[in-house]
This record gives structure tokens, C-alpha cells and sequence, in this order.
């Protein structure tokens, strides 16, 4: 007697249809998730943000912040591995942080995406200070 597993009735169901999921969504899936942890100031560089603000203000340059800004996947057919830089607020513990990060990111990415992911790299490339608006908006007051 042979058990029925159920591995040969999901194969009949794939044989009707592949479904491909780009990159872009799962960065965006990913970026997402990630914002949403408590102690992420926000992802990418310091130098990639303030280009991203720049394009921002450029006529027909696109709108609004890119959502996938500081994140890069590898996404096959059954695995992804997510890479995310992010900018911590101070005073947070960057390993609590990071640790939330990942799971957030493995929750959401294998829930919405029905991959499993393998890694998810962290780098934390900054930390937001308390007086860094402060700074930034005394140094546009002296440029304009």
C-alpha cells in the first residue's frame, strides 16, 4: 500500500501553471517589513538616501521614495536570500533590532511570497542621531 503524501497532487496543480515572482516584489515585501520594526530609522546608506532625496525633487524623476532603496534578493523558484542596509535610530540595541528586522522579513517574505528564505544579511550602515534634523535644517537655512 502506498501513503499519499500529497507531494503528487501539488504537482499535478504546478503542471497547470508556473508562477514567477520578480525580485522587485520581494524587495519591496522585504522593505516593507523591515520599516515597519521599531529602532529601523530608515534603509540604505547615507549616500544612497541623499541621492534618492535629490531624484525625489527632480521633476519626472519619479515619485515618492523608492521603496526598495537599501535591499537586494536573490529569488528562485522555491528559496530567496534577502541583503538589507539599514539605519538604526540611537539608543536602540542594534542586535534587538537586527534580530526583529529578520524575522519581520522571513515572516512577511515566505507568508506573502510562498518562498523560503534562506538568509537575510543585515548591515547597519548608519545610526540616526537625536540632532541630526537640527543639523540639517540649520545647513539649509545658511544655503538658501
Amino acid at each position: 500500500m502506498t501513503e499519499n503524501t500529497g507531494v503528487k497532487l501539488g504537482a499535478a496543480f504546478g503542471s497547470r501553471g508556473r508562477t514567477t515572482i520578480a525580485d522587485v516584489v520581494v524587495e519591496k515585501i522585504a522593505g516593507m517589513a523591515a520599516r515597519d520594526v521599531r529602532g529601523v530609522y530608515a534603509l540604505g546608506s547615507g549616500f544612497a538616501r541623499s541621492m534618492g532625496s535629490m531624484r525625489e525633487r527632480m521633476p519626472g524623476a519619479g515619485s515618492g521614495k523608492s521603496a526598495t532603496r537599501g535591499i537586494s534578493v536573490e529569488v528562485g523558484e522555491l528559496q530567496a536570500a534577502i541583503d538589507l542596509e539599514i539605519v538604526v535610530d540611537y539608543g536602540v540595541s542594534i542586535t534587538d533590532v537586527a534580530a526583529a528586522v529578520r524575522e519581520n522579513v522571513i515572516s512577511a517574505v515566505e507568508r506573502m511570497a510562498g518562498r523560503e528564505v534562506v538568509e537575510v544579511n543585515i548591515t547597519v550602515s548608519d545610526v540616526k542621531l537625536p540632532d541630526d534634523e537640527e543639523d540639517e535644517g540649520e545647513g539649509r537655512q545658511r544655503i538658501q
